[in-house]
């Protein structure tokens, strides 16, 4: 039986997957991208944001056409739009033949197996487990980089998020647990890990009484093959120095840091729920450039929030441009049903929401062409990641850039490179968000 499996959403949705894939190449099912030629397809889908909702209940629909014109004989639904709208699915999606919740996804063959007989079921088990899988993953990454989800979901309950409901309390997955999903992938030619978590900066505090962060990456810095660790979504309110001290210490690990912020108005973040003020923010900006002065901050922005002025949008423009992020994202403010700020008074048109987005991103385009031309001359480290058609020249990443959101360094070589090797490089120019370097 040949499988489907679409996977939509953020980078930890994309490791549930790879862990489904992996139990169901154990099974011994074969894969297949050709959606003519599935006999069974799965989508894994998101929910966070109406877009992403949109896109999964459109691909859901366009899969339920192939079980009507090509081969398709069955239809999964899993993710986090399975958890939310589990109802709305059954009632008006007919051909969809199995739903599992975000922490039962473990339970996969089974359901497969349910509907290949005909039976129609669901799993939804307990919100706060952690799904059991004791088979290897399959990457989808291209091999040479991976994620690793340190923790599943979250108890900050800021009021514009859903995922606290449909991902269940923070729980830390066991140290030793991580340190074996991480020498398995360096044994199958993963160099670089990128941790991720709703909140990564929070790991071990339920496991082990304290935060543990640190002496996660001191454990995964000993596997032999891993060359660079990199830390996404930490919390700001919840960097402490002994994280700071291992990043400055342990060579694997980039220095850079993923810290969404999503404002700088006082005001506004405490009707987000948010857990620090401005000058904290800028406190802990400033304390982190001067731990470690070539660190590279990429943060998140929420246009037109709810009481959101033409005041308080002013001020975080110039609060983006005193700061000087590295790298900056900004998503219009999406009501979610069933949050408290979709109930708040003083709601933003989408136009506005979208014109502020705009503005900033205008400037943080200024800023981030200026700090690419301040790497001019720089030597770094760059992972190769394929090459560039008909020219004598490779497309990489150094450590101030992640996958999929940052951009890349094109790096000029007359030899002859592969996917994955680590080479030294000399930025010699910059472009847009890209650099430019000759191989030393």
């Amino acid at each position: 039986m040949k499988i489907l499996f679409i996977s939509l959403g953020c980078d930890k949705n994309l490791v549930d997957t790879e862990e489904m894939l992996g139990i169901l190449r154990s099974e011994g099912y074969e894969f297949t991208d050709d959606e003519q030629d599935a006999d069974i397809i799965v989508v894994n889908t998101c929910c966070f944001i109406n877009d992403a909702k949109e896109e999964s209940i459109n691909t859901i629909c366009e899969m339920a056409e192939c079980k009507k014109h090509y081969n398709c004989k069955v239809l999964i639904v899993t993710g986090c739009l399975a958890q939310r709208y589990k109802e709305e699915i059954i009632k008006e999606i007919p051909e969809v033949d199995g739903i599992l919740g975000t922490s039962s996804y473990d339970e996969i063959v089974r359901i497969i197996n349910d509907a290949m007989d005909g039976k129609k079921s669901a799993e939804f088990k307990d919100l706060n487990r952690l799904p059991e899988v004791y088979t290897d993953r399959i990457i989808t990454t291209g091999g040479y980089y991976a994620y690793l989800k340190i923790a599943e979901g979250c108890d900050k309950n800021c009021t514009y998020c859903i995922i606290p409901k449909i991902r269940g309390h923070y729980r830390s997955i066991p140290m030793e647990r991580l340190a074996e999903q991480g020498e398995k992938l360096a044994e199958a030619g993963v160099k670089e890990l990128i941790l991720v978590a709703q909140e990564t900066t929070l790991y071990g505090r339920d496991l082990y009484g304290e935060k543990s962060l640190h002496k996660l990456l001191e454990r995964l810095c000993r596997i032999e093959g891993i060359k660079f660790i990199r830390i996404l979504y930490c919390y700001p309110e919840e960097i402490y120095d002994e994280l700071i001290d291992t990043i400055k210490r342990e060579k694997k690990v980039c220095h850079y840091l993923d810290m969404p912020i999503q404002h700088c108005n006082d005001e506004i973040l405490r009707r987000m729920g948010r857990r620090t003020n401005k000058e904290q923010l800028k406190g802990i900006v400033k304390k982190l450039r001067s731990e470690i002065p070539d660190i590279i901050l990429r943060t998140t922005l929420i246009s037109g929030f709810p009481g959101e002025t033409r005041e308080a949008h002013r001020e975080l423009l110039e609060f983006v441009d005193e700061m000087e992020f590295d790298r900056l994202g900004v998503f219009p403010y999406s009501p979610e049903e069933n949050t408290p700020a979709a109930e708040f008074t003083n709601q933003v048109d989408e136009q506005t929401k979208e014109d502020r987005k705009n503005e900033i991103m205008e400037l943080q385009q200024e800023i981030a062409f200026e700090k690419s031309e301040n790497v001019i001359g720089r030597e770094l480290i760059a992972m190769i990641e394929g090459k560039v058609a008909d020219e004598n020249a490779y497309v990489g990443r150094t450590y101030m850039d992640a996958p999929g959101v940052d951009g890349y360094v094109f790096v000029n070589s007359d030899e002859e490179l592969m996917t994955g090797d680590m080479v030294k490089v000399k930025i010699t120019a910059a472009s847009d968000y890209d650099l430019i370097g000759e191989k030393i």
